[in-house]
């Protein structure tokens, strides 16, 4: 079987990808590739190698050497994290993305994924039910690398005939990895910190609505895209992608129906702004048109999951 790559293995995303892609084709057939030196315990059932993605002829030389035939791409610099660090958060960003995508231009590859997000649209983006194909000004250097990434994508398969394929995330709500910098990762922090103090302080304010996914739909929709028959996908951009929208005042509800105990507070930080500019929920029409989407957590459960599973002893 043709050997998979996934880069950036240790993150959020990366860590249940790889644990549920080894459990469909074989841990052998799986590489976790990551900066870290070693990898975590959920990633060391499997082949792993220690690769940095801005080391384009180390990653050029590996996938060649390898017989690599499709990577999953997800280095890269998060929506808060990528405010403090513009420089690096570009170069991690984009560069990465062109070493790959020339890969696939060769030959070397026969399939990429390469994830986008909620945060190439912008504040002049309609905010509710934000459509496919409409205006996106984005006003973080996260979104204006995740859009000029959606570009070269759609750009190398048109002009060079690459299969990649991009989902544009919201944000992602996992109990087995701790957040990663994002601007939605209240909604993970929420849950540690209501099990081990009873109480949250909400870097957002209490009626900021923002898409929302349950990570375990987020890792079956991305399984499902790469599966689908090429003839089946009209959009090389990258497709909407839809589970619950919901706000800090809302998921602090659910938490409080389970632990009455528990208390919230707001005091909004820089990143109000950046979850201001963005949709307030997404119409992923196209996705389940195309590919047969469809998200089974909504907010109810995805809170009884995350409070059952959540383990403290991580923070």
């Amino acid at each position: 079987m043709a050997k998979t790559l996934v880069i950036g293995a240790g993150g959020q995303i990366g860590t249940e990808l790889v644990v549920a892609l080894r459990n469909k084709i074989g841990s052998e057939n799986v590489i976790a590739a990551d900066v870290k030196p070693t990898p975590s315990d959920l990633l060391s059932n499997g082949p792993y190698i220690q690769l940095d993605v801005l080391d384009r002829e180390q990653v050029r030389q590996y996938i060649i050497n390898n017989e690599i035939k499709e990577v999953y791409l997800l280095a890269a610099l998060l929506s808060a994290t990528a405010e403090k660090n513009p420089d690096f958060a570009w170069r991690l960003n984009m560069e990465g993305l062109f070493t790959i995508l020339d890969l696939a231009k060769e030959g070397y590859l026969k399939k990429i994924f390469w994830p986008s997000s909620i945060a190439v649209f912008g504040p002049t983006t309609p905010k509710d039910n934000t459509p496919q194909y409409t205006v996106m000004e984005p006003s973080t250097v996260y979104g204006i690398s995740k859009q000029a990434g959606e570009r070269w994508c759609e750009y190398y398969h048109n002009k060079f005939g690459v299969d990649v394929r991009s989902i544009r995330y919201p944000g992602l709500i996992s109990y087995t990895s701790l957040p990663g910098g994002g601007t939605t990762d209240y909604a993970v922090d929420i849950f540690y910190q209501a099990k081990k103090h009873k109480k949250y302080e909400c870097f957002l304010a209490e009626n900021t609505r923002l898409p929302m996914m349950f990570m375990e739909d987020a890792i079956r929709g991305t399984i499902e895209l790469m599966d689908a028959p090429t003839e089946t996908l009209t959009v090389r951009s990258s497709y909407n992608f839809s589970g619950c929208s919901f706000t800090p005042t809302e998921i602090a509800n659910e938490i409080k129906q389970l632990m009455p105990e528990f208390e919230i507070t707001y005091k909004p930080d820089f990143r109000q702004e950046i979850a201001d500019s963005w949709p307030g929920s997404i119409d992923d029409t196209v996705a389940r048109k195309d590919w047969g989407w469809k998200e089974k957590y909504g907010i109810k459960e995805l809170a009884q999951f995350m409070l059952a599973n959540v383990d403290i002893e991580k923070i």
